[in-house]
């Protein structure tokens, strides 16, 4: 049995169980689980949230108006200004964000132990505070609870698999996430970049390197066209994969509340609006029983 939405120990989040059995001939040997498409032209799979535009200096505190009155996010289901909206390319689908207010489009399902795959490709426009920054979004996984809690005021606790410019693949914990990624350490100012041939080490709540890891290496299509990005996480274990080439390998997805960790391993999936516009393609998704073969060595001893 092959269980693809499952219950999450993230505090408030509710998820649904559906269970696929596959059976091949007379054998108990499991046939590979056929794809499921996320996409399509009325976004019936997904739920949107948008908090604020965001200015230059922003520190992290709750926005608030000149009288020092505070702010209201945009909130849930209040696509203001067609921030997401649905194109046809190619007789396909396709997603466009314009990135002009800080927020996502998150999945109504919530997922464990699956293989996801989509192609991603950059616009032209870009938003304040990142005019004269990279172009910016992010897939969140294992994402649970409510919307904003983040620096940002925007997403949910979640796990990042960066989708930028130069850095497709880079880790960013959301909120209190924690992981463990083959890393080297960091050093002055310099980040710690992500190697298969390098131990675990620990990231995000409550760890001394901090909540970001470089990919190890840049494998991002030429600007205009599509870059094909893939996510495999399995029973806490995960791995960010650019243009078919792991660039990262991470384990123990956790989140820490009061200096205790509780396991991350399933929730929904937010595709990030970050002040730039981006366009998403041919979103995937397939359970998995267990971590495939070609994959298990990148979890041994170095």
């Amino acid at each position: 049995m092959i269980t693809m939405h499952k219950s999450c120990a993230v505090p408030g989040l509710r998820l649904t169980v559906l269970a696929v059995v596959l059976l091949l001939g007379s054998g108990c040997a499991a046939t590979s689980p056929e794809w499921t498409p996320l996409l399509d032209q009325s976004l019936s799979q997904w739920e949107t949230y948008l908090g604020y535009k965001h200015e230059p200096g922003y520190d992290g505190s709750i926005p608030r108006d000149e009288d020092g009155e505070i702010i209201e996010p945009i909130g849930y289901n209040n696509n203001v200004n067609d921030v997401f909206t649905v194109l046809e390319e190619d007789g396909q689908p396709v997603l466009r964000i314009s990135g002009e207010y800080y927020g996502s489009v998150f999945t109504r399902q919530s997922f464990e132990n699956y293989h996801l795959t989509l192609q991603v490709r950059w616009g032209e426009q870009k938003w304040e505070p990142r005019l004269d920054l990279l172009m910016d979004s992010g897939i969140l996984y294992h994402a649970g609870g409510e919307d904003g809690v983040d620096y940002w005021r925007a997403w949910k606790l979640s796990q990042e698999f960066q989708v930028m410019e130069g850095h497709m693949g880079d880790y960013w914990s959301v909120a209190n996430a924690g992981i463990d990624i083959r890393a080297f350490h960091r050093e002055g100012s310099m980040s710690s970049v992500a190697s298969e041939r390098q131990p675990f080490l620990s990231f995000g709540a409550g760890s001394e390197q901090g909540g970001f890891c470089m990919r190890s290496a840049d494998f991002e299509s030429p600007h205009g066209e599509w870059t094909t990005l893939e996510l495999i996480t399995h029973d806490g274990r995960s791995l960010h994969i650019v243009n078919g080439e792991v660039v990262m390998v991470l384990r123990n997805s956790r989140y820490v509340e009061d200096g205790t960790s509780f396991p991350l391993t399933s929730g929904q999936i937010q595709l990030q609006s970050e002040a730039a516009e981006v366009y998403y393609r041919d979103v995937r998704i397939r359970s998995l029983d267990t971590l495939p073969a070609e994959y298990a060595g990148y979890f041994e001893a170095p």
